[in-house]
């Protein structure tokens, strides 16, 4: 008999998620500087979040596979950005920075759709992340007070995700279930 058991990658991917977004919006509310979201945002929410994606994939999970190494790359990508913008390589104006969030509000539209059929708690999440992207597109596309909304949005949106990552973790290590995932939205 295979006593083997593998750990839940989604873990890793939603406390790098979570902790990344959860420091941009402290960054945007005037609570820290650039330094910890840039860190974090390379290896938690970038690199993480990349091979959590890429260990969904072994576990035939087709959404945290694509969720998980998509949100890292946008990380990742949004570090090169402020490298860029940091050495005047190459100077993003807001407009810009725009365009690439309303790209990245296009895949999560279909992230978005999909947790519907998932859990509430993936769909909540999802939900929050949409709308915040939404606010953070309309923001930087010239209302910039939608900002600081967008932040407050998006910290529910990383407690969500902590949820989830305390959900997996809790329930597995007391055998019961201790947090609730909550019904899928839509129905198969």
């Amino acid at each position: 008999m295979n006593t083997f058991k593998l750990g839940n990658p989604a873990v890793v991917g939603l406390a790098g998620f979570g902790l990344t977004t959860l420091l941009l919006q402290f960054h945007t509310l005037g609570l820290c500087g650039l330094g910890p979201v840039f860190a974090m945002g390379i290896i938690f929410g970038g690199l993480a979040q990349f091979i959590a994606g890429f260990m969904e994939q072994k576990t035939g999970n087709n959404f945290g596979f694509a969720a998980f190494t998509s949100f890292g790359a946008f990380w990742m990508g949004l570090g090169i950005i402020w490298i860029c913008n940091y050495l005047k390589v190459y100077e993003t104006p807001p407009a810009d920075l725009g365009i690439y969030l309303v790209a990245w509000t296009m895949l999560t539209a279909i992230f978005w759709i999909g947790s519907l059929y998932i859990h509430g708690a993936m769909a909540f999440t999802f939900s929050t992340l949409m709308i915040g992207f939404i606010l953070l597109d309309l923001g930087h596309l010239g209302f910039p007070e939608l900002n600081a909304i967008a932040a407050y949005v998006l910290i529910i949106c990383a407690l969500g995700a902590w949820y989830m990552m305390a959900m997996i973790i809790l329930n597995d290590l007391s055998g019961k279930e201790l947090l609730k995932s909550g019904k899928p939205w839509l129905k198969k």
